[in-house]
């Protein structure tokens, strides 16, 4: 094993076996686990969404409850939509295929960019407010250090999640629970220790709905609600994370799903709910360089014994700082997938749906964290900035989700019984999200909302771009497709072909294919014309390529390789028609530059005067986007293969 291997395995893992049945089992996650790894994004809003929330009310702090109750129904009512959205799509049911299926193509391609950008907010803004959360307990001047270290946070959780799904979700469960804990027992305990203080909260929330009424007038009570009321759209943007991640989730994958959104539910609504009167029971006010639930758990704990009551706040707010580093999590989980997918339907260059050796989105889970520590740095892990950037986003792909879910009821309302009630709920949560959506791009366009909506246009663009370049290109292989078929046609009217003795000395011509198609014919027929009646052997190497696109299952793989290998077979059955010795070597991997190198290594040591081939697109005008777009793969493979002394020739095919 060379260095760089060694390297490799020691920090990201050793390569997963395909071909073990269990492995599929062994990456998913049952609904305690996903609960953790997916719930996490949606309980981990509690520390900014509540605060974020409390704090545009000013000195009107005690209409913080209405607030409060109407983000507890507003998180009831999108976790029930989403269960539905859980059930219609088993296989996975993220805002990108929702939209893509029940709407077009296009509104699915706006809903993937949307959420691509949502995904790297948020790991920003959880590891940006989980930093905030640390350094409120910390000395003032340690403040300066505060985004270098959000930044070797993030390159920490690249690093782990390169290892794999539940190698991290499985590393994080501990410091999850122990926030859930500080959290429920805080809020009980604040409860339990002011339940006479009860009767007056109620008093002044009439006392201060006079005193607003006399200064702003009730239009003016009214906007600052809904305002207060957008603003905490943070608290409830990772709901959808669960039906994004559904394809991680453990057999039933509904039941699974479902049961984990119950569990975030639930968990939200109590601790959201909870915060918003714990604030005002302890009357907690803004202090600068600490959170709300910073100084939350320091009044709380005042009167403790000092040795207690200062080890509690510093396990709550560590706690917190790991908990909104989990939630990350989400991102560097759904973040690739969606990306993958984006990329198998060509919204994207094909390089992104490749795995890597340890089964995850390699490409995807690098983009996201070097996103987010650029976004880090561009804001100087701003809280207050990247909830508005966050929450606008995703408030685009659940807007996109509800409609989707709304025109399938109505489409099926003659054959699904309880059409009338799935279709209210999702028409409940339409409203809502877009009543939202509507309402943060209008009051936070100047302080921010402009970015993320330029910046999804952008994205989007860059997609429709990507899938017209892929479709032109489609267009102009229809020429060798056609070829393809001519060439099989044509040998098949051939005699049946007589056995031919192998002679393993004679030159064999090895050549790379991907499939029985025009590019693979193109080769043989160029190779057959230039070096005419030079070999005698034709050997045709199949690499399959796992990736996001038929990684769903070990049934997924062995279909996978036994296509390859009927493909494969295609090419032996018309050179053995047309007189040659012929055969075919086939295996699936995650690296196809690898996998094929070993499959010729083995060609090598059968057919040592062999001489491999290639064919590889040639465009009129070879550019940066080319290369992004199209694998380069045969000149990797060359660069391998003439290091072990083969020899490798590149065929041209324009385009």
């Amino acid at each position: 094993m060379n260095n760089r291997n060694l390297v490799k395995d020691i920090f990201v893992g050793k390569a997963k076996d395909l071909y073990d049945k269990k492995v599929f089992h062994n990456i998913s996650l049952i609904a305690l686990l996903a609960w953790v790894g997916l719930g996490a994004d949606g309980l981990s809003s509690s520390c900014y969404g509540p605060e974020e929330s409390f704090r545009s009310l000013g000195q009107h702090s005690v209409l913080s409850l209405f607030v409060g109750l109407a983000c507890m129904i507003t998180i009831m009512v999108l976790c029930a939509s989403y269960s539905q959205i859980i059930e219609l799509f088993p296989g996975g049911g993220g805002g990108y295929l929702v939209a893509s299926k029940l709407l077009s193509p296009t509104f699915g391609a706006i809903s993937g960019c949307a959420l691509l950008i949502d995904y790297v907010l948020t790991i920003a803004l959880s590891i940006s407010s989980g930093t905030d959360a640390l350094f409120s307990i910390l000395p003032p001047h340690w403040l300066s250090v505060k985004v270098p270290f959000a930044v070797a946070i993030t390159m920490i959780m690249i690093v782990v999640n390169l290892r794999g799904v539940k190698e991290s979700v499985t590393f994080c469960m501990p410091v999850f629970f122990t926030f859930l804990a500080t959290y429920l027992f805080t809020i009980l305990y604040t409860i339990a220790t002011h339940v006479g203080s009860v009767p007056l909260i109620v008093n002044q929330v009439g006392t201060d709905l006079r005193t607003a009424h006399s200064q702003i007038g009730s239009w003016g009570i009214f906007m600052l609600l809904i305002r207060s009321y957008s603003v905490g759209a943070g608290t409830y943007t990772g709901i959808e994370a669960v039906s994004n991640g559904l394809p991680l989730l453990r057999e039933p994958k509904v039941a699974t799903g479902r049961r984990t959104m119950v569990y975030m539910a639930v968990s939200l609504v109590f601790v959201v709910g909870g915060l918003f009167l714990s604030y005002l029971l302890y009357n907690v006010g803004l202090e600068s360089g600490k959170t709300l639930n910073a100084s939350l758990v320091e009044k709380m704990t005042a009167n403790w014994p000092n040795g207690l009551g200062q080890g509690f706040v510093w396990v709550t707010m560590i706690s917190s700082m790991a908990l909104l580093c989990i939630a990350a999590q989400t991102g560097f989980l759904d973040g690739p997938r969606i990306m993958s997918n984006m990329a198998v339907d060509r919204w994207f260059p094909s390089r992104f749906s490749i795995l890597s050796s340890r089964l995850v989105t390699q490409n995807g889970v690098m983009i996201m964290g070097i996103s987010a520590i650029v976004l880090i740095l561009a804001t100087r892990g701003r809280v207050g900035f990247l909830v508005v950037l966050y929450s606008i986003n995703v408030f685009i792909t659940f807007t996109l989700s509800q409609l989707g879910m709304i025109k399938h009821w109505w489409n099926d309302r003659k054959t699904e019984r309880k059409w009338f009630y799935k279709l209210s709920i999702n028409g409940v949560g339409f409203c809502l999200t877009l009543f939202i959506l509507v309402l943060l791009s209008i009051v936070k366009f100047w302080d921010g909302g402009w970015v993320t909506l330029v910046a999804t246009g952008l994205l989007v663009a860059f997609a429709f771009a990507v899938r017209g370049h892929y479709r032109g290109v489609m267009l102009k292989l229809t020429r060798l497709r056609k070829l393809a078929e001519q060439f099989e046609s044509n040998s098949q009217s051939k005699p049946e072909p007589q056995a031919v003795v192998c002679d393993n000395t004679a030159k064999t011509a090895v050549i790379f294919v991907s499939g029985f198609n025009g590019l693979g014919v193109h080769t043989l027929l160029s190779i057959n014309r230039m070096f005419e009646g030079s070999f005698k052997n034709y050997v045709f190497i199949n690499a399959g390529v796992v990736d996001a696109g038929n990684f769903k299952g070990s049934g997924e793989i062995e279909k996978l390789k036994e296509f390859i290998d009927n493909e494969s077979k295609r090419y032996v059955d018309c050179m053995k028609r047309l007189g040659y010795y012929s055969e075919f070597l086939t295996d699936i991997g995650t690296d196809v530059v690898e996998t094929t190198s070993e499959l010729a290594d083995k060609t090598a040591s059968k057919f040592p005067n062999s001489v491999f081939f290639g064919g590889q697109l040639v465009f009129d005008h070879e550019s940066i986007v080319t290369r992004l777009l199209h694998n380069h793969t045969v000149f990797a493979l060359q660069r391998k293969l003439f290091r072990q002394g083969q020899t490798f020739v590149v065929l041209p095919i324009r385009v």
